[in-house]
């Protein structure tokens, strides 16, 4: 009963629902009131309002209201001591920290913030951003996976490329090699002039900007709603190193793909082949070259026709065979030269 009436019924005797306020008026009026008038509101008999009668247990007896109000007043204070009690004890642990706090020496990296922070919506990454651009002062190195890049995205970015482009910084940027046939790229480049040198690979890694090899950004969901910002030393050389080596292998944007040296097999047929005798499905295998899987499918198509394959196990068999199955062969490209550990840019 006293469940039931604690669910109908959730307040206190400082609050009394309506229909417990008129039996406990009409008990404390006439002195008394018969048990089942008091069957509908269990909460009187839960805050003590109510009692049974000694004499006749058949009927509740009210306690007086000012003993009601004097135990309201108790417990008012009680909770009142206790909140002094707990701001005391919170004062006291402050005073403690803040005394350890002087004791300790900031390390040296503290003043540029954590070193790995998850940046949750575009707006936070949009601004973290902004501040890494602004604080760049030599260097940018990106990689933009997928496809042909939209104009709209490529100008979302414009007005930080133009920022850096105009204090001298040098960006060098990595893209599959489909992005060649976007006219937004083409454009873009011949803005930015020789401030921006441009490589392309069959597939390169998800999405990467590094600003003076300090501070890095890389996706933290699939949708790219999240970012980490990364500054710990060890993860931005390693990302700097990725880097490194994916720009020695890649081919020059001005430079034309190498041919594959095997008749009727284009450049991207033959990175759809090796992928394919890696064992990856279609839609795999296009999402790393950047194309659709429609794309991807004609080219499969088109493979097949070349290699006279009846089937895609045999397919498989005809691409060992001929060769197809390792890399394509990178253009001859210039070594790079890379920097000692004090050099702060890789041009």
């Amino acid at each position: 009963m006293a469940g039931h009436g604690a669910e109908e019924h959730p307040h206190g005797a400082d609050r009394l629902c309506e229909a417990g306020d008129r039996v406990y008026s009409r008990a404390v009026r006439r002195g008394r009131v018969p048990r089942r008038d008091a069957e509908p509101v269990p909460c009187l008999l839960e805050l003590a309002l109510l009692h049974p009668d000694p004499d006749d247990m058949d009927w509740l007896v009210p306690t007086s209201p000012q003993e009601v109000m004097t135990r309201l007043l108790r417990g008012m204070y009680d909770e009142v001591s206790a909140s002094q009690r707990r701001v005391g004890s919170a004062v006291a642990a402050f005073e403690w920290y803040a005394g350890l706090g002087r004791q300790v020496q900031p390390a040296p990296s503290a003043a540029e913030g954590p070193a790995i922070r998850v940046l949750d919506g575009l707006a936070r990454i949009q601004a973290a951003m902004d501040e890494a651009t602004q604080a760049c002062t030599t260097e940018v190195l990106t990689v933009q996976p997928g496809g042909i890049r939209r104009e709209a995205e490529l100008s979302e970015g414009l007005h930080r490329a133009l920022a850096l482009r105009g204090r001298g910084v040098r960006m060098r940027d990595l893209y599959t090699h489909v992005a060649r046939h976007g006219q937004g790229l083409l454009t873009y480049l011949e803005l930015m002039g020789d401030a921006v040198e441009a490589r392309t690979l069959d597939e390169v890694i998800d999405r990467l900007i590094l600003f003076d090899r300090t501070v890095a950004f890389i996706p933290a969901n699939t949708d790219r709603t999240m970012a980490l910002e990364l500054r710990h030393p060890a993860i931005v050389e390693y990302l700097v190193t990725v880097f490194e080596r994916l720009w020695r292998l890649a081919i020059p944007l001005t430079a034309p793909l190498p041919d594959t040296g095997i008749e009727g097999i284009s450049h991207r047929e033959q990175s759809i082949a090796a992928l394919l005798a890696e064992g990856h499905q279609d839609a795999v295998i296009a999402e790393r070259l950047g194309i659709s899987v429609r794309t991807c499918r004609a080219h499969i198509a088109r493979l097949s026709e070349t290699l006279g394959a009846a089937s895609r196990t045999q397919l498989g068999v005809r691409i060992a065979q001929v060769g197809l199955d390792g890399p394509p062969r990178a253009a001859a490209v210039p070594p790079l030269s890379v920097p000692d550990q004090g050099s702060r840019t890789a041009r």
